[in-house]
């Protein structure tokens, strides 16, 4: 679903500029100088931010860091992280396809793919963010055993991706079908809060990157 550009968007952009990282290049082995706080977690398609939020209101020992491309997506993520007074989330407007550029070797310890665009086809494989290039980078930056959580509703994406990581280095853990089947689980995103409504099953796997 495409958003709307939102009215006064960049002064309301500016307004965010606590949690707003316009250089995240900067801060690339960083991220947790000056922080009492012992791990990073990252989002990548965080949309709205609804599970960026809540996410790190319950994990308060890591930082969150969202990432989102779509500038109209990102306000509402960090008008939401200041309506809520939090401390420990942070945001970029950027591509996951630099994660390199902005963390270092080992500087995350998680990252969560939440309903990531499947991109179906054979010529758009490479545009899976659980696709072989896209899961050799986080392999550069996440800690040793870190995790990738995946959550789809698109079964095609999930039975991809299940296949993909054991054969990139990962060994796969929490895999199923139907992740909501017995009543709702953990933090959901908007757009899984409406999958459930309507009845649709969400698959969720975790990754956890294997040790060398």
């Amino acid at each position: 679903m495409r958003l709307r550009k939102k009215k006064n968007l960049a002064p309301r952009m500016e307004r965010c500029g606590d949690v707003w990282v316009r250089e995240p290049e900067l801060r690339k082995g960083q991220w947790l100088l000056d922080r009492d706080l012992t791990e990073v977690h990252l989002e990548i398609g965080c949309g709205c931010g609804k599970f960026t939020v809540e996410t790190a209101a319950v994990e308060a020992e890591a930082l969150m860091v969202g990432i989102e491309k779509v500038p109209s997506a990102l306000v509402r993520s960090m008008e939401r992280a200041g309506a809520m007074g939090l401390s420990n989330v942070l945001f970029i407007n950027g591509d996951a396809e630099k994660l390199l550029e902005m963390f270092g070797p080992g500087e995350v310890s998680r990252i969560y793919l939440n309903f990531s665009d499947p991109w179906p086809g054979r010529r758009h494989e490479k545009r899976r963010l659980t696709s072989p290039g896209f899961l050799a980078r986080y392999a550069a930056i996440l800690a040793p055993g870190g995790e990738v959580h995946v959550k789809t509703d698109n079964q095609a994406l999930f039975a991809y991706s299940v296949k993909q990581f054991p054969a990139s280095g990962y060994t796969l853990e929490q895999v199923t079908t139907d992740l909501h089947g017995a009543g709702p689980v953990g933090i959901m995103t908007d757009y899984e809060a409406k999958f459930h409504e309507m009845g649709l099953a969400i698959c969720r796997c975790v990754a956890r990157l294997n040790e060398v």
